[in-house]
């Protein structure tokens, strides 16, 4: 096989030299516009992983990248004054100039054609010369752009400038330095890669850059140049750090991150590798190791397979997976520095930990295994802010208002399309009654619908009758009488989502008979199919707002502890606050000001009415999800009108306003909206912040609590797999809390047939995998 390889760096000169290896009989060309022992940059960083398939692929690469390794377990994290610790985290680097003489000299033992100082040719041409050409030609790729119609790349530039230079420094370990100054908060990323010296790049937000380093930076330097009038700056701004050490440039200039990402890889016998086909942020040390990993996985897929097409399909098969789920990390951490000074109110412990679990990658558990010691230190500190015993963070008490709440973990409101009439019945009574059994601290109803008008589908619960006032009193009391939890009602109005079937029968379709009228701040359908919604008139908007009243004032008298407002998720009072939904052109229509206006008159309506003993909290949509709709900046104002007018929390939720809406699911994928939300707003109101969101593990939910991300987190699904879920949480994490008195017996085992007597001592036994530890119990006798 002929194969043109199309860039000399880390990705091209690795997978040259597997193909050879595997299959001397292959021709292999590599071309590199420049000479041997040119190289910017400084080192490069592996993890454990990639480096076992480097062994396991080529021993003699491995062998030769091993004698030149800089190894450390630590982070140290430099803030406020203080270095904060943590160790068990297994790093490997080396200077890029050293490997790329490795690969080059392996390249040459093998017999690779290297042709250095010497352009590409046509991509073109060589596609039809050659039975394969691969485009590793780096992030600002040429065969990318020449066939941009069949990759479709998409770069998606970010809002922070960072400068990549070096130090004769040798860190002795992964350093983060937070420096205040002058012109804001600038964060250094370091770390050695040798004997002799470090890596050190400055980063900070665009608007700092400019403050600082606008009026002096160079506007165009010649290639290899470095911009020297940024540097004397850097080394007066980092004096401290380099403690009178070098600051050293190589080809050294500011630029703004960019994300590349492409919807193909595979071009006819044309394949990106390494950044020319993706690129994921530095601050997770990603980019030469998913280069050399595309490199193994490329090669190998070139041996396996019969023909070319089908190695070019199993390879991105492969890899595409890995890489989104890298990216997704690395967008994760990138968007943290990006907003970095909205935690510089942190106190060190915690700033250490939001730092440290940024990309969702790291967590709590994971830390635990890696270094328990920094873990126990964080649980105490956090226990000693609350005046409490130590415990993980979701079993640490929180106080929304004046109600305590014994834990935070919250059963998500959850529409179970189970009412008649609108009336709660026997299903609710089980369904919440066990939620609060299963030991969660706060559990929410569905949507209440405050009218039958406003009723999602003819299955929705209401609190307009007072039939419905005295079932929900039912079950009400039923959480009081047989658990420490609390219950909220959620109050909500349809809008223009009402007269639609049971979830089942099918989500927001139109009911093919018994239609009600749905009505909405402008006469916009949810979707072609659906209803086109009546204007609602300012009388109109009265009479909505007394409904809200009412039905407040009957879920006071049935006894709910807390009251939650819907203004999320399109229905009435959400398709008030997005312009995608709210065309009007009065006095609740135009500027978001305006668009606030009548939920936040609802908001005020039923504030008064409720007890003011009893907090009340709202649940907006942070985004739509849908361009020229309601986005993060938008929804950190609509927080802060609600915390102004008294909200005691914010349950932060996105999207369900646009049918057309294009959200990115994942992993907890919407608390980046309550966390900007808790350390923009909630250092200034004292208001609880609640997520939600795909968070399914209780190691997630001690991530977020610990990090302070979220005060409180709200998981709807998990409790429906597993009514019992926050029980078994504790359990699985070694802490006792109360069990349900009729189910204290099945809070631990009998030993030897033994069922007499105190329960024994509940023991935590560790997988090794985060969140699948599982309790044991030991004799009483053991303790």
């Amino acid at each position: 096989m002929r194969i043109a390889v199309l860039g000399g760096g880390p990705a091209g000169l690795y997978l040259a030299a597997l193909v050879k290896q595997l299959d001397p009989g292959h021709e292999i060309t590599v071309w590199e516009r420049n000479a041997p022992d040119d190289t910017f940059g400084f080192g490069v960083v592996f993890s454990d992983e990639t480096l076992g398939g480097i062994e396991h692929a080529d021993p003699v690469v491995h062998e030769a990248m091993r004698a030149e390794f800089a190894r450390w377990d630590d982070i140290d994290v430099h803030y406020r004054g203080t270095v904060t610790t943590s160790g068990g985290h297994g790093f490997a680097a080396m200077s890029r100039k050293r490997l790329l003489g490795i690969l080059q000299e392996r390249c040459a033992e093998l017999g690779v054609d290297l042709r250095f100082r010497t352009p590409a040719p046509d991509p073109a041409a060589l596609s039809a010369g050659y039975d394969l050409v691969v485009a590793a030609d780096g992030v600002n790729s040429a065969v990318r752009e020449r066939f941009a119609a069949a990759f479709r790349p998409e770069i998606e530039t970010r809002r922070c400038t960072y400068i990549w230079l070096g130090t004769d420094l040798v860190f002795d370990a992964f350093k983060f330095h937070v420096l205040d100054t002058p012109h804001g908060i600038m964060q250094i990323h370091g770390y050695p890669y040798g004997r002799d010296g470090s890596t050190f790049i400055l980063e900070m937000h665009s608007d700092v850059w400019r403050r600082a380093f606008g009026p002096i930076a160079a506007t165009s330097l010649a290639p290899g140049e470095s911009d020297e009038k940024s540097i004397e700056l850097i080394r007066e701004l980092c004096a401290d750090v380099l403690d009178g050490h070098q600051v050293l440039a190589n080809n050294s200039k500011w630029t703004a991150f960019g994300t590349v990402r492409c919807e193909r890889w595979v071009h006819g016998n044309v394949v990106l590798l390494g950044d020319a086909a993706h690129t994921a942020h530095f601050s997770i040390g990603s980019g030469t190791k998913l280069a050399m990993e595309d490199a193994l996985a490329l090669a190998a897929c070139l041996h396996e397979q019969s023909t070319v097409d089908d190695a070019l399909a199993a390879y991105e098969t492969e890899r595409r997976p890995v890489v989104t789920s890298t990216q997704r990390a690395a967008q994760a951490s990138l968007e943290w520095f990006e907003n970095l000074g909205q935690y510089t109110h942190q106190e060190p412990p915690q700033f250490a930990f939001n730092l440290l679990t940024r990309s969702r990658r790291v967590t709590y558990d994971n830390l635990r295994l890696r270094d328990p010691e920094f873990t126990a230190e964080l649980d105490t500190w956090f226990a000693g802010r609350l005046g409490t015993d130590v415990a993980p963070p979701m079993f640490q008490p929180y106080r929304i208002g004046e109600l305590e709440l014994a834990n935070r973990v919250v059963v998500s409101p959850m529409d179970m399309y189970s009412a008649e009439d609108g009336v709660p019945g026997d299903f609710h009574l089980v369904h919440l009654g066990g939620k609060a059994l299963g030991g969660a601290g706060l559990v929410m109803t569905e949507m209440v619908c405050v009218s039958p008008e406003g009723r999602i589908t003819p299955g929705c619960a209401g609190l307009y009758t007072a039939e419905q006032e005295r079932a929900w009193a039912r079950v009400v009391g039923f959480v009081h009488g047989n658990s420490p939890a609390k219950i909220g009602v959620q109050l909500g109005h349809s809008g223009r989502k009402g007269s639609t079937k049971l979830m089942w029968d099918g989500i927001d379709e139109p009911l093919p008979e018994g239609n009600w009228e749905v009505c909405g701040p402008s006469p916009i359908p949810y979707t072609a199919r659906n209803q086109t919604p009546r204007e609602l008139s300012a009388e109109e908007l009265g009479e909505i707002r007394e409904q809200f009243v009412n039905a407040a004032a009957s879920a006071a008298r049935a006894g709910f502890d807390l009251l939650e407002l819907h203004c999320a998720h399109g229905y009435l009072l959400s398709s008030f606050l997005s312009p995608l939904t709210n065309h009007r052109t009065d006095e609740y229509g135009g500027s978001l000001e305006n668009r606030l206006r009548f939920p936040l008159e609802v908001f005020d309506a039923v504030r008064a009415v409720w007890p003011a003993e009893r907090p009340m909290t709202v649940r907006i949509s942070a985004t739509d999800w849908c361009e020229g709709g309601i986005d993060t900046g938008d929804a950190v104002e609509i927080a802060r009108a609600f915390a102004a007018h008294g909200a005691a929390g914010i349950d932060v939720s996105t999207g369900q306003v646009v049918s057309e809406e294009k959200p990115k699911f994942g992993r907890s994928y919407q608390t980046p909206y309550a966390d900007r939300i808790r350390n923009e707003i909630g250092v200034r109101y004292p208001i609880a912040v609640i997520t939600v969101g795909a968070i399914s593990s209780y190691d997630d939910v001690n991530s977020l609590i610990l990090a302070g991300r979220a005060d409180l987190c709200a998981l709807g699904r998990t409790h429906l797999y597993n009514p019992q879920w926050t029980l078994h949480a504790a359990a699985e994490q070694g802490c006792r809390v109360p069990w349900p008195k009729p189910f204290a017996a099945g809070s631990w085992k009998p030993q030897s047939g033994r069922t007499d007597g105190p329960p024994p001592r509940l023991e935590l036994v560790r997988s090794g995998v985060p969140g699948t530890a599982h309790a044991r119990w030991r004799p009483e006798e053991s303790r």
